[in-house]
């Protein structure tokens, strides 16, 4: 259970830098992070809701503090 916890964050981190502005790459990061942090919540024992905040948080702070230089995966889809 630790190992997918740390492979679904480590996922949600790499993939929260959606975008080209730093609000497209927060708001992205937060929501792939809380989709992920909600899957490790129910597996880890924490609750899904616990788990979804802590996601979105990690997801938004590291949208937040990349650049595009360091991770593009593309425009967002509301673009």
């Amino acid at each position: 259970m630790i190992r997918l916890s740390v492979v679904m964050m480590t996922a949600a981190i790499a993939l929260s830098a959606c975008g080209s502005s730093t609000g497209d790459r927060t708001l992205s990061g937060a929501g792939i992070g809380a989709g992920a942090g909600a899957v490790v919540g129910a597996v880890t024992g924490l609750t899904i809701v616990q788990g979804a905040v802590i996601g979105a948080a990690a997801g938004g702070l590291t949208g937040a503090v990349t650049d595009e230089d360091t991770i593009d995966l593309g425009k967002p889809f509301w673009e």
